[in-house]
């Protein structure tokens, strides 16, 4: 959903900028929820206030809602289908691959300094070996591009 909501939110109606959006990412990880949930309530209160991030919620979790509803209602009648079984092997992969485009379009737009870069590298590191909380993660980075980016604005908005 989320290169969906930043095709219609950036590149069709320019509700956001990309670098609102990277920032709308941010904000919707650390806030509890679903982070497609959480992009469209800001997304929708940055642009109309509150019931632009009401119907905006609304708008992302009803056709979500439905959907799961009528395939829960009738799974277990079909979930050892090969066809689905094999089905749902492909949608993971897609899934998959939507998410690496996801993460490219935030190293592209989000990196513009060095310190940026040793940024992701330590982040992906402590994620990826040491099973480090995200949160944990995400306040570090925050503090150390605080400090070590500061005095540095005029490169980092370039």
């Amino acid at each position: 959903m989320l290169p969906l909501m930043e095709a219609e939110a950036v590149d069709r109606n320019s509700w956001v900028t990309k670098e609102e959006m990277l920032d709308i990412y941010t904000l919707s990880q650390c806030t509890p929820g679903v982070i497609a949930v959480n992009t469209a309530t800001f997304i929708g209160r940055k642009t109309k206030g509150f019931f632009g991030a009401l119907f905006a919620t609304l708008g992302v979790i009803t056709p979500s809602l439905i959907i799961i509803s009528l395939i829960a209602a009738f799974f277990t009648s079909f979930a050892d289908n090969p066809y689905v079984v094999h089905a749902f092997a492909g949608i993971r992969v897609a899934v998959a691959a939507l998410m690496a485009c996801v993460v490219l379009k935030f190293i592209k737009s989000g990196i513009k300094a060095p310190a940026q870069v040793g940024i992701l590298i330590a982040a992906f590191i402590t994620v990826a070996f040491l099973k480090i909380s995200p949160v944990i993660i995400i306040l570090v980075s925050g503090l150390f591009g605080f400090f070590a980016l500061r005095g540095k604005e005029a490169e980092v908005d370039e």
